[in-house]
């Protein structure tokens, strides 16, 4: 399986929030850009889709930035793959209109990939997203979200 970049994104997102829940100041687009090197615009839309479902709060203008619109307790990371994925067909004749396998008939590979995604939304389903971020400690409580010594601007 492999999840596609918006949902990637989706998730960096919204563990960036969650690392960020202590901070006075609500997270901006600019700041998850810069630390992630993607895209403000592409960001935009992720975030409003984010919103839109309901895992964040967003605020414009200064002073602005967004928040979980709830507990990180409260998101499961099942529900997230699943709103943000487009679809999971993994082959072709998961699609009974436009399966042209000759070997369909005999196949046992459908079943098969069917149990095995069932399967991985079901460990997603047994995660929160407080589960992907290390506990904070007092000092991490100071210090923003530290960027990546990969992505770091030299």
């Amino acid at each position: 399986m492999r999840l596609t970049q918006w949902t990637d994104y989706s998730l960096r997102v919204l563990m960036y929030c969650a690392a960020c829940e202590h901070r006075a100041a609500p997270v901006t687009i600019t700041e998850i850009a810069d630390s992630h090197a993607i895209s403000r615009s592409h960001l935009t839309k992720i975030v409003h889709q984010l919103g839109a479902h309901g895992w964040l709060e967003t605020t414009r203008g200064r002073g602005g930035g967004m928040r979980l619109c709830r507990p990180a307790t409260q998101i499961n990371i099942g529900d997230v793959v699943r709103q943000t994925e487009t679809d999971f067909m993994m082959v072709e004749c998961f699609d009974g209109g436009s399966n042209q396998c000759g070997l369909s008939p005999q196949c046992r590979l459908k079943g098969v990939l069917q149990q095995a995604t069932r399967s991985y939304l079901s460990v997603l389903d047994g995660v929160t997203l407080d589960q992907l971020i290390a506990p904070v400690t007092s000092k991490a409580k100071s210090a923003k979200v530290a960027m990546p010594a990969s992505r770091k601007k030299a």
